[in-house]
Protein backbone atom coordinates (compact mmCIF):
# COMPACT_ATOMS: atom_id res chain seq x y z
CA UNK A 1 0.00 0.00 0.00
CA UNK A 2 1.26 3.68 -0.50
CA UNK A 3 1.50 6.45 1.83
CA UNK A 4 -0.24 9.64 1.43
CA UNK A 5 2.87 11.29 0.90
CA UNK A 6 3.81 9.18 -2.14
CA UNK A 7 0.22 9.78 -3.51
CA UNK A 8 1.47 13.53 -4.51
CA UNK A 9 0.33 14.42 -7.77
CA UNK A 10 3.42 15.77 -10.16
CA UNK A 11 2.26 19.73 -9.73
CA UNK A 12 4.33 20.99 -12.66
CA UNK A 13 3.11 18.38 -14.71
CA UNK A 14 -0.54 19.38 -14.12
CA UNK A 15 0.51 23.15 -14.54
CA UNK A 16 1.95 21.61 -17.98
CA UNK A 17 -1.08 19.74 -18.41
CA UNK A 18 -3.91 22.94 -17.74
CA UNK A 19 -1.64 25.77 -19.87
CA UNK A 20 -1.93 23.34 -22.57
CA UNK A 21 -5.61 22.78 -22.23
CA UNK A 22 -5.97 26.62 -21.82
CA UNK A 23 -3.86 27.44 -25.01
CA UNK A 24 -6.06 24.81 -26.68
CA UNK A 25 -9.22 26.20 -25.57
CA UNK A 26 -7.99 29.60 -27.21
CA UNK A 27 -7.43 28.23 -30.72
CA UNK A 28 -10.42 26.24 -30.76
CA UNK A 29 -12.39 29.48 -29.88
CA UNK A 30 -10.32 31.48 -32.36
CA UNK A 31 -10.63 28.94 -35.40
CA UNK A 32 -14.47 28.49 -34.40
CA UNK A 33 -14.83 32.38 -34.50
CA UNK A 34 -13.20 32.72 -37.45
CA UNK A 35 -14.62 29.60 -39.22
CA UNK A 36 -18.28 31.30 -38.02
CA UNK A 37 -17.44 34.49 -39.81
CA UNK A 38 -15.81 33.23 -42.87
CA UNK A 39 -18.91 30.97 -43.27
CA UNK A 40 -20.90 33.85 -43.11
CA UNK A 41 -19.04 35.84 -45.21
CA UNK A 42 -18.90 33.54 -47.48
CA UNK A 43 -22.81 32.70 -47.80
CA UNK A 44 -23.79 36.59 -47.54
CA UNK A 45 -21.52 36.73 -50.74
CA UNK A 46 -23.19 34.05 -52.35
CA UNK A 47 -26.66 34.88 -51.91
CA UNK A 48 -26.02 38.29 -52.78
CA UNK A 49 -23.85 37.60 -55.63
CA UNK A 50 -26.32 34.95 -57.80
CA UNK A 51 -27.74 37.25 -60.08
CA UNK A 52 -26.96 40.73 -59.33
CA UNK A 53 -25.17 40.66 -62.66
CA UNK A 54 -28.30 40.34 -64.94
CA UNK A 55 -30.64 42.40 -62.33
CA UNK A 56 -28.47 45.59 -62.53
CA UNK A 57 -26.91 45.12 -66.20
CA UNK A 58 -30.24 46.58 -67.87
CA UNK A 59 -29.71 49.77 -65.52
CA UNK A 60 -26.38 50.15 -66.33
CA UNK A 61 -26.44 49.61 -69.79
CA UNK A 62 -29.10 52.66 -69.32
CA UNK A 63 -26.43 54.89 -67.21
CA UNK A 64 -23.77 54.03 -69.15
CA UNK A 65 -25.25 55.26 -73.02
CA UNK A 66 -25.77 58.67 -71.01
CA UNK A 67 -22.34 59.12 -69.46
CA UNK A 68 -21.36 58.24 -73.46
CA UNK A 69 -23.92 61.30 -74.53
CA UNK A 70 -22.23 63.35 -72.05
CA UNK A 71 -19.08 63.31 -73.02
CA UNK A 72 -20.15 63.91 -76.45
CA UNK A 73 -19.64 61.99 -80.25
CA UNK A 74 -16.30 62.93 -81.14
CA UNK A 75 -15.63 62.56 -77.05
CA UNK A 76 -14.71 65.54 -75.46
CA UNK A 77 -11.96 65.75 -73.23
CA UNK A 78 -13.19 68.52 -71.47
CA UNK A 79 -16.49 66.81 -70.93
CA UNK A 80 -14.71 64.22 -69.66
CA UNK A 81 -12.97 65.77 -67.42
CA UNK A 82 -16.23 67.43 -66.04
CA UNK A 83 -17.53 64.08 -65.55
CA UNK A 84 -14.67 62.71 -63.42
CA UNK A 85 -14.66 65.93 -61.22
CA UNK A 86 -18.39 65.30 -60.44
CA UNK A 87 -18.81 61.40 -60.41
CA UNK A 88 -16.89 59.03 -59.00
CA UNK A 89 -15.79 57.74 -62.35
CA UNK A 90 -12.91 56.90 -64.27
CA UNK A 91 -12.83 57.72 -67.99
CA UNK A 92 -10.58 56.43 -71.04
CA UNK A 93 -10.90 57.35 -74.52
CA UNK A 94 -8.73 55.65 -77.42
CA UNK A 95 -8.75 56.71 -81.10
CA UNK A 96 -7.81 58.51 -84.04
CA UNK A 97 -7.61 61.55 -83.10
CA UNK A 98 -8.30 61.57 -79.26
CA UNK A 99 -6.33 59.42 -76.44
CA UNK A 100 -7.04 60.21 -73.24
CA UNK A 101 -7.53 58.67 -69.42
CA UNK A 102 -8.61 59.88 -66.24
CA UNK A 103 -6.14 57.57 -64.71
CA UNK A 104 -3.55 57.97 -66.87
CA UNK A 105 -1.45 55.49 -63.58
CA UNK A 106 -3.25 52.54 -65.13
CA UNK A 107 -2.01 50.23 -67.35
CA UNK A 108 -3.62 49.48 -70.44
CA UNK A 109 -4.34 46.23 -70.05
CA UNK A 110 -6.63 47.32 -66.79
CA UNK A 111 -8.95 49.59 -69.40
CA UNK A 112 -9.04 46.84 -72.20
CA UNK A 113 -10.63 44.01 -69.26
CA UNK A 114 -13.75 45.78 -68.76
CA UNK A 115 -16.27 44.43 -69.95
CA UNK A 116 -18.13 45.28 -73.36
CA UNK A 117 -20.83 46.70 -70.63
CA UNK A 118 -18.78 49.86 -69.76
CA UNK A 119 -17.43 50.51 -73.10
CA UNK A 120 -19.38 52.05 -75.86
CA UNK A 121 -17.98 53.46 -79.58
CA UNK A 122 -19.01 56.47 -80.81
CA UNK A 123 -19.34 57.09 -85.01
CA UNK A 124 -15.93 58.58 -85.57
CA UNK A 125 -14.39 54.99 -84.18
CA UNK A 126 -13.34 56.27 -80.54
CA UNK A 127 -13.72 54.13 -77.56
CA UNK A 128 -15.39 55.28 -74.37
CA UNK A 129 -14.53 53.24 -71.33
CA UNK A 130 -16.15 54.10 -68.07
CA UNK A 131 -15.00 52.43 -64.73
CA UNK A 132 -15.58 53.19 -60.78
CA UNK A 133 -13.46 55.10 -58.72
CA UNK A 134 -12.79 53.32 -55.75
CA UNK A 135 -9.64 55.96 -54.96
CA UNK A 136 -11.83 57.70 -52.11
CA UNK A 137 -13.04 54.51 -50.51
CA UNK A 138 -10.48 52.01 -50.59
CA UNK A 139 -9.21 52.75 -47.12
CA UNK A 140 -12.55 51.88 -46.19
CA UNK A 141 -13.01 48.58 -46.56
CA UNK A 142 -9.69 47.80 -44.45
CA UNK A 143 -10.83 49.95 -41.78
CA UNK A 144 -13.93 47.41 -41.52
CA UNK A 145 -12.50 44.65 -41.75
CA UNK A 146 -10.27 45.10 -39.14
CA UNK A 147 -12.75 46.66 -36.95
CA UNK A 148 -14.99 43.37 -38.08
CA UNK A 149 -11.38 41.32 -36.79
CA UNK A 150 -11.36 43.00 -33.37
CA UNK A 151 -15.22 42.69 -32.62
CA UNK A 152 -14.98 38.89 -33.42
CA UNK A 153 -11.93 38.40 -31.69
CA UNK A 154 -13.35 40.24 -28.23
CA UNK A 155 -16.44 38.03 -28.32
CA UNK A 156 -14.27 35.54 -28.61
CA UNK A 157 -11.99 36.16 -25.31
CA UNK A 158 -15.57 37.29 -23.67
CA UNK A 159 -16.93 33.67 -24.35
CA UNK A 160 -13.80 32.46 -23.11
CA UNK A 161 -13.95 33.80 -20.58
CA UNK A 162 -17.19 32.95 -19.73
CA UNK A 163 -16.41 29.36 -20.18
CA UNK A 164 -13.08 29.28 -18.44
CA UNK A 165 -15.56 31.02 -15.34
CA UNK A 166 -18.42 28.07 -15.76
CA UNK A 167 -15.31 25.63 -16.02
CA UNK A 168 -13.71 27.00 -12.69
CA UNK A 169 -15.39 24.32 -10.31
CA UNK A 170 -13.15 21.65 -11.89
CA UNK A 171 -10.26 23.81 -11.40
CA UNK A 172 -10.99 23.45 -8.14
CA UNK A 173 -12.09 19.98 -7.83
CA UNK A 174 -8.51 19.21 -9.22
CA UNK A 175 -6.67 20.88 -7.01
CA UNK A 176 -8.40 19.79 -4.19
CA UNK A 177 -8.05 16.34 -5.04
CA UNK A 178 -4.03 16.91 -5.47
CA UNK A 179 -4.19 18.51 -1.73
CA UNK A 180 -6.30 15.05 -0.61
CA UNK A 181 -3.81 13.08 -2.75
CA UNK A 182 -1.14 14.40 -1.05
CA UNK A 183 -2.63 14.57 2.91
CA UNK A 184 -3.66 17.90 3.21
CA UNK A 185 -6.83 17.64 4.14
CA UNK A 186 -7.12 21.03 5.77
CA UNK A 187 -8.82 22.81 3.09
CA UNK A 188 -11.80 21.54 1.42
CA UNK A 189 -13.07 22.36 -2.12
CA UNK A 190 -14.76 25.82 -2.07
CA UNK A 191 -18.74 25.38 -3.04
CA UNK A 192 -19.10 28.12 -5.67
CA UNK A 193 -22.10 26.83 -7.53
CA UNK A 194 -25.15 24.79 -6.79
CA UNK A 195 -25.22 23.16 -10.02
CA UNK A 196 -24.23 19.18 -10.80
CA UNK A 197 -20.37 20.63 -10.16
CA UNK A 198 -21.45 22.17 -7.18
CA UNK A 199 -23.17 18.90 -6.48
CA UNK A 200 -19.94 17.19 -7.45
CA UNK A 201 -17.56 19.38 -5.23
CA UNK A 202 -19.63 18.76 -2.09
CA UNK A 203 -19.49 14.93 -2.37
CA UNK A 204 -15.76 15.05 -3.30
CA UNK A 205 -15.13 16.60 -0.26
CA UNK A 206 -17.34 14.38 2.01
CA UNK A 207 -15.30 11.96 0.22
CA UNK A 208 -11.95 13.20 1.44
CA UNK A 209 -13.43 13.76 5.29
CA UNK A 210 -14.45 10.18 5.27
CA UNK A 211 -10.71 9.09 3.89
CA UNK A 212 -9.00 11.64 6.26
CA UNK A 213 -11.42 10.45 9.63
CA UNK A 214 -10.51 6.55 8.20
CA UNK A 215 -6.63 7.54 8.43
CA UNK A 216 -6.71 9.34 11.63
CA UNK A 217 -8.33 6.37 13.38
CA UNK A 218 -6.12 3.93 11.67
CA UNK A 219 -3.25 6.03 12.54
CA UNK A 220 -4.69 6.13 16.21
CA UNK A 221 -5.27 2.71 16.28
CA UNK A 222 -1.69 1.57 15.27
CA UNK A 223 -0.30 4.12 17.76
CA UNK A 224 -1.97 2.75 20.56
CA UNK A 225 -1.52 -0.99 19.94
CA UNK A 226 2.56 -0.24 19.58
CA UNK A 227 2.99 1.91 22.42
CA UNK A 228 0.94 -0.60 24.14
CA UNK A 229 2.87 -3.81 23.39
CA UNK A 230 5.69 -2.01 24.26
CA UNK A 231 5.25 -2.62 28.11
CA UNK A 232 4.75 -6.02 28.16
CA UNK A 233 7.87 -6.79 25.13
CA UNK A 234 9.73 -5.11 28.05
CA UNK A 235 8.80 -7.10 31.00
CA UNK A 236 8.70 -10.39 28.94
CA UNK A 237 12.43 -9.24 27.88
CA UNK A 238 13.62 -8.59 32.05
CA UNK A 239 11.79 -12.05 32.85
CA UNK A 240 13.67 -13.86 29.65
CA UNK A 241 17.45 -12.53 31.36
CA UNK A 242 16.37 -14.18 34.22
CA UNK A 243 16.13 -17.38 32.55
CA UNK A 244 19.94 -19.60 33.62
CA UNK A 245 22.29 -19.25 30.31
CA UNK A 246 23.49 -22.59 30.65
CA UNK A 247 22.47 -25.86 29.34
CA UNK A 248 18.87 -26.47 27.49
CA UNK A 249 17.11 -23.64 29.10
CA UNK A 250 20.35 -20.82 27.71
CA UNK A 251 19.44 -22.07 24.03
CA UNK A 252 16.11 -21.19 24.67
CA UNK A 253 16.64 -18.09 26.75
CA UNK A 254 18.77 -16.70 23.67
CA UNK A 255 15.91 -17.51 20.90
CA UNK A 256 13.49 -15.97 23.23
CA UNK A 257 15.85 -12.96 23.24
CA UNK A 258 16.58 -12.90 19.46
CA UNK A 259 12.41 -13.05 18.59
CA UNK A 260 11.56 -10.11 21.44
CA UNK A 261 14.34 -8.07 20.04
CA UNK A 262 13.06 -8.66 16.59
CA UNK A 263 9.34 -7.46 18.07
CA UNK A 264 11.07 -4.66 19.52
CA UNK A 265 12.47 -3.18 16.23
CA UNK A 266 9.34 -4.35 14.00
CA UNK A 267 7.61 -2.07 16.52
CA UNK A 268 10.02 0.78 16.21
CA UNK A 269 9.85 0.73 12.68
CA UNK A 270 5.93 0.90 12.78
CA UNK A 271 5.87 3.98 14.92
CA UNK A 272 9.05 5.45 13.20
CA UNK A 273 7.32 4.88 9.49
CA UNK A 274 3.96 5.99 11.17
CA UNK A 275 5.32 9.54 11.79
CA UNK A 276 7.16 9.84 8.48
CA UNK A 277 4.52 8.62 6.07
CA UNK A 278 1.58 10.80 7.60
CA UNK A 279 3.78 13.46 8.47
CA UNK A 280 3.24 14.05 11.76
CA UNK A 281 6.80 14.01 12.54
CA UNK A 282 9.22 17.53 11.85
CA UNK A 283 13.11 16.13 11.17
CA UNK A 284 15.70 17.54 13.83
CA UNK A 285 17.77 18.86 11.29
CA UNK A 286 21.19 19.77 12.06
CA UNK A 287 24.63 20.50 10.14
CA UNK A 288 25.76 17.48 9.37
CA UNK A 289 29.09 15.68 8.18
CA UNK A 290 27.82 12.66 5.91
CA UNK A 291 31.32 11.63 5.79
CA UNK A 292 31.69 10.97 9.31
CA UNK A 293 28.70 9.38 9.81
CA UNK A 294 29.89 6.75 6.72
CA UNK A 295 32.98 6.10 8.06
CA UNK A 296 31.43 4.37 11.25
CA UNK A 297 29.46 1.66 9.24
CA UNK A 298 31.20 -1.45 9.38
CA UNK A 299 31.66 -1.52 5.53
CA UNK A 300 33.55 -0.82 2.41
CA UNK A 301 33.03 3.03 2.55
CA UNK A 302 34.09 5.97 -0.09
CA UNK A 303 33.19 9.20 0.09
CA UNK A 304 34.39 12.45 -1.89
CA UNK A 305 36.34 14.49 0.31
CA UNK A 306 35.29 17.83 -0.62
CA UNK A 307 31.28 16.68 0.33
CA UNK A 308 30.39 19.89 2.14
CA UNK A 309 27.92 19.91 5.13
CA UNK A 310 24.51 19.25 5.14
CA UNK A 311 21.18 19.84 6.74
CA UNK A 312 20.29 16.22 8.03
CA UNK A 313 18.79 14.67 10.53
CA UNK A 314 21.40 12.46 12.12
CA UNK A 315 19.54 10.17 13.93
CA UNK A 316 16.72 8.98 10.67
CA UNK A 317 20.30 9.12 8.29
CA UNK A 318 21.68 6.40 10.90
CA UNK A 319 17.94 4.48 10.67
CA UNK A 320 18.63 4.73 6.92
CA UNK A 321 21.95 3.84 6.87
CA UNK A 322 21.87 0.71 9.36
CA UNK A 323 18.71 -0.46 7.62
CA UNK A 324 20.55 -0.65 4.08
CA UNK A 325 23.72 -2.13 5.16
CA UNK A 326 21.49 -4.74 7.30
CA UNK A 327 19.41 -5.64 4.17
CA UNK A 328 22.60 -5.79 2.48
CA UNK A 329 24.28 -7.77 4.84
CA UNK A 330 21.37 -10.12 5.31
CA UNK A 331 20.56 -10.82 1.44
CA UNK A 332 24.03 -9.69 -0.27
CA UNK A 333 26.87 -12.00 1.11
CA UNK A 334 30.09 -10.75 1.92
CA UNK A 335 30.47 -6.58 2.62
CA UNK A 336 28.31 -4.00 1.05
CA UNK A 337 29.85 -1.16 -1.07
CA UNK A 338 29.47 2.35 -0.03
CA UNK A 339 29.69 5.65 -1.89
CA UNK A 340 28.81 9.03 -1.80
CA UNK A 341 29.55 11.54 -4.62
CA UNK A 342 28.44 14.93 -5.43
CA UNK A 343 25.74 14.94 -8.35
CA UNK A 344 25.24 18.69 -9.11
CA UNK A 345 22.81 20.34 -6.35
CA UNK A 346 22.41 16.61 -4.62
CA UNK A 347 24.63 13.94 -2.99
CA UNK A 348 24.42 10.55 -4.36
CA UNK A 349 24.78 7.77 -1.79
CA UNK A 350 24.92 4.50 -3.06
CA UNK A 351 24.82 0.92 -1.46
CA UNK A 352 25.60 -2.05 -2.56
CA UNK A 353 25.32 -5.56 -2.35
CA UNK A 354 27.24 -8.07 -4.15
CA UNK A 355 24.24 -11.24 -3.89
CA UNK A 356 21.73 -12.50 -6.61
CA UNK A 357 19.76 -9.21 -7.16
CA UNK A 358 15.80 -9.15 -6.76
CA UNK A 359 13.77 -9.92 -10.20
CA UNK A 360 13.25 -7.19 -12.62
CA UNK A 361 9.22 -7.24 -11.57
CA UNK A 362 10.04 -6.88 -8.05
CA UNK A 363 12.16 -3.60 -7.69
CA UNK A 364 8.93 -1.31 -8.07
CA UNK A 365 7.10 -3.12 -4.88
CA UNK A 366 10.38 -3.74 -3.15
CA UNK A 367 10.44 -0.13 -0.65
CA UNK A 368 6.58 -0.90 -0.56
CA UNK A 369 5.59 -2.33 3.25
CA UNK A 370 5.48 -5.78 4.47
CA UNK A 371 6.65 -6.47 0.47
CA UNK A 372 9.23 -9.52 0.46
CA UNK A 373 9.73 -10.79 -3.14
CA UNK A 374 10.55 -14.08 -1.33
CA UNK A 375 8.42 -14.70 1.71
CA UNK A 376 10.02 -18.04 2.67
CA UNK A 377 13.79 -16.69 2.26
CA UNK A 378 12.54 -13.38 4.11
CA UNK A 379 11.72 -15.15 7.10
CA UNK A 380 14.91 -17.51 7.21
CA UNK A 381 16.94 -14.70 7.16
CA UNK A 382 14.43 -12.09 9.27
CA UNK A 383 13.29 -8.98 8.44
CA UNK A 384 9.14 -8.19 8.02
CA UNK A 385 9.85 -5.85 4.88
CA UNK A 386 9.75 -2.53 6.57
CA UNK A 387 13.72 -1.96 6.29
CA UNK A 388 13.39 -0.42 2.79
CA UNK A 389 10.53 1.70 3.38
CA UNK A 390 11.42 3.49 6.44
CA UNK A 391 14.85 4.44 4.23
CA UNK A 392 12.38 5.60 1.18
CA UNK A 393 10.67 7.64 3.71
CA UNK A 394 13.81 9.01 5.21
CA UNK A 395 15.20 10.04 1.96
CA UNK A 396 11.28 11.74 0.96
CA UNK A 397 11.18 13.47 4.40
CA UNK A 398 14.90 15.28 3.50
CA UNK A 399 13.60 16.40 0.24
CA UNK A 400 15.29 13.27 -2.06
CA UNK A 401 14.37 10.58 -3.58
CA UNK A 402 15.00 6.93 -3.33
CA UNK A 403 15.54 4.05 -5.95
CA UNK A 404 16.77 0.76 -6.67
CA UNK A 405 18.13 -1.00 -8.94
CA UNK A 406 19.74 -4.44 -9.93
CA UNK A 407 23.72 -3.90 -10.60
CA UNK A 408 24.86 -7.36 -11.99
CA UNK A 409 25.59 -8.59 -9.55
CA UNK A 410 23.60 -7.38 -6.44
CA UNK A 411 21.27 -4.73 -5.94
CA UNK A 412 22.29 -1.20 -5.71
CA UNK A 413 20.38 1.66 -3.70
CA UNK A 414 20.42 4.89 -4.69
CA UNK A 415 19.63 7.75 -2.56
CA UNK A 416 20.07 11.63 -3.37
CA UNK A 417 19.85 14.16 -0.61
CA UNK A 418 19.90 18.08 -1.70
CA UNK A 419 22.76 19.93 -0.77
CA UNK A 420 19.94 23.05 0.20
CA UNK A 421 18.01 21.88 3.25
Amino acid sequence: MRSLAEARWPSRTHRRIRHSLRARLVLLFLLLALGITGAFVFGMQSALGSGWREAVRPLLADYVDRLAAEVGDPPSVERAQALVQRLPVTVSIAGPRVNWSSRPDLHEAHWGARESLLSRTTADGHRVTFGLSVLPWQDRPRRIGWYTLATVLLFTLLAYHAVSRMLRPLRDISAGARRFGSGEFGQPIPLRRRDELGVLAADVNAMAASIHQMLEAKRALLLAISHELRSPLTRARLNTELLPEGGDPGARRQALMRDLEEMATLVSDLLESERLGQGHAALHRETTDLCALLQSADADVECDPDLPLLLLDPSRIKLLLRNLLDNARRHGGGTPQVRATREGSDVLLTVRDFGPGVPESALEQLAEPFFRPDAARARETGGVGLGLYLCKLVAQAHGGSFTLRNAKPGLEVRVTLPLAG
